[in-house]
């Protein structure tokens, strides 16, 4: 079986003292909100793939990568198994919201609403999306 890589961002800002995490909503009938990820390349590293698909999916420029904080095995509802590398990553973006069109291989015709949450339970995230956002934000309070 083939295992296809995939790379996790959980980007963060401080805004009044509270940690926010990134999210996002796409144009596309049932998609349920998200956080940024992607495949990691023939010939790229997890984190070269991280820091490439934060990018393409977000459009912000800066963006410092902190710690991997998890690496796991996934079946996907597709039926591919994935390992998937999430990262947190820094920020200091200050717009609240904005609209962006993914630059990526497969991004064509999308159009993804991102936003910020403070608490893991402040949205329900995709399947797999919210496994580690605990570990960022209890990173925080530690």
């Amino acid at each position: 079986m083939q295992v296809l890589e995939k790379a996790f961002g959980y980007i963060t800002r401080e805004r009044e003292g509270r940690l926010q995490v990134l999210v996002f909503e796409q144009n596309t009938n049932g998609a349920s909100i998200q956080i940024p990820k992607g495949t990691v390349e023939e010939g790229e590293t997890p984190l070269e793939a991280v820091a490439r698909e934060m990018f393409e999916e977000t459009g912000l420029t800066y963006l410092e990568v902190k710690e991997l904080i998890a690496q796991d095995y996934y079946n996907h509802y597709s039926g591919a198994l994935q390992k998937r590398y999430f990262y947190h990553l820094t920020t200091n973006e200050q717009r609240d919201t904005w609209q962006h069109c993914p630059t990526g291989v497969n991004g064509a015709g999308l159009e993804f609403t991102f936003y910020w949450i403070e608490e893991e339970h402040d949205v329900t995230l995709a399947n797999g999306h919210g496994d580690y956002v605990y570990r960022v934000l209890e990173s925080v309070k530690n």
